[in-house]
């Protein structure tokens, strides 16, 4: 696509819908302004009546939601946690016009100063309508899981210091990472969701009944609080990534992350980008929890949509080869390099059916942020945003608050 963004008062897109874990062959969306005023069978929409522009896709259109991603640290050369503003509108023009409508900008640990810095940035950012709030992951994590966490900047909770962070962002934080074995990690609890934060347990060392009862600490709050009218639950932050491997003597943080997703309780983020987890594990995850548990992410940074090379992922340097990103001081992964709709692509290649792995890229991570009832699905009333793909899941449009945007240069 050559034209540029075209802002479209009716717009309409055939193809199969998929959305809310369910599919509409022969399918209708239509758009009028930046709200959908229709998405169902062609067969009860008059497409005459209604008007517009009709978007050319392919003859095996498949039409998503746009999708929604959790933990995303940049892309096109900009590292959110860099907090380089023109850097960062440029990663956030690429990842909407790569189907990623709506998105957290994801911060890593970093000097309290520096943290201060993103989170005010993307506050503003935020009231722009450019991203749709802020994740911080840590800097209250676990030394002996830190990951591609610079250790430096570790720090057992710090109520003060996370009252000084919540403050900073006007209300725009929207998670944070947090070790539950860290002493004060209770009382950390409770006071993000005082003030309307998800938790979410990650780079943890801890052991089952450690992640269990924060786990539950966490349901509890949120429900009680209940802010923005929609009962919410705990996240798990890159579940398996950044966290002891799963034993038969020892489960550690990922049985309890389980069984809590298993019942409802929690949403548990999946790497399925094919480097962070195995395939199986992948498809093992939504055997046992199901797709309404389960929210995909990128944790992308700063090489997403380039080519390999040298990188900064906040205060580290990174080396991106063959796709993988690693810290040049340990080797370890240091975030992802794909887009929202090529974990999409990844799960279902997996074996995950596509209406499963569309909803926890989708409806999921949009009940996750308290907005279901603005994005997310394909229903009436919502937001008019849209992916539209090939039937191999290759990008043919995306449209976003009701704007038709030009595609990113391929890779």
């Amino acid at each position: 696509m050559t034209s540029p963004d075209l802002p479209l008062d009716r717009l309409i897109a055939r193809g199969r819908i998929v959305s809310d874990g369910e599919t509409v062959d022969g399918g209708v969306v239509a758009f009028e302004g930046d709200r959908i005023a229709y998405a169902g069978p062609a067969a009860d929409f008059d497409v005459e009546a209604f008007g517009g522009t009709e978007l050319t896709l392919p003859a095996d259109a498949l039409l998503f939601p746009g999708l929604v991603d959790l933990h995303c640290h940049g892309a096109v050369g900009g590292d959110f946690p860099g907090a380089d503003e023109a850097a960062a509108r440029r990663a956030i023009d690429f990842l909407h016009r790569s189907g990623t409508t709506t998105l957290l900008a994801s911060l890593v640990t970093a000097a309290p100063e520096d943290l201060l810095r993103g989170i005010r940035l993307f506050a503003r950012l935020d009231a722009e309508g450019l991203v749709g709030g802020i994740h911080l992951e840590g800097p209250f994590l676990a030394a002996a899981r830190c990951g591609a966490q610079n250790p430096a900047f570790l720090l057992d909770p710090d109520l003060g210091l996370a009252e000084e962070l919540i403050e900073a962002a006007e209300g725009k934080l929207a998670t944070m990472t947090y070790a539950p074995e860290l002493p004060g990690a209770a009382e950390l609890v409770d006071l993000l969701t005082a003030h309307g934060v998800t938790p979410s347990l990650g780079h943890t060392d801890c052991d089952d009944a450690t992640a269990s009862a924060s786990l539950d600490q966490a349901l509890e709050e949120l429900t009680s609080a209940g802010f923005d009218g929609e009962e919410t639950v705990p996240t798990v932050t890159h579940l398996f990534n950044g966290m002891p491997p799963l034993h038969h003597r020892s489960p550690g943080p990922v049985a309890a992350c389980l069984r809590a997703a298993a019942a409802g309780r929690a949403v548990v983020e999946l790497v399925a980008d094919g480097v962070h987890l195995d395939p199986a594990t992948v498809r093992t995850v939504f055997s046992l929890v199901g797709d309404a548990n389960i929210a995909l992410v990128t944790d992308s940074m700063a090489a997403a949509g380039l080519s390999d090379g040298q990188y900064m992922l906040g205060p580290s340097p990174v080396t991106v080869r063959d796709g993988v990103a690693r810290l040049d001081t340990t080797g370890s992964i240091a975030g992802g390099t794909a887009t929202l709709l090529d974990v999409v692509r990844s799960t279902a290649e997996a074996g995950v059916p596509l209406e499963s792995a569309v909803r926890a890229a989708t409806a999921v991570p949009a009940a996750v942020l308290g907005r279901s009832d603005e994005f997310g699905s394909l229903r009436r009333g919502l937001r008019a945003d849209l992916v539209a793909t090939d039937a191999r899941l290759g990008l043919a449009a995306v449209v976003r608050a009701g704007t038709l945007l030009e595609l990113p240069q391929g890779r």
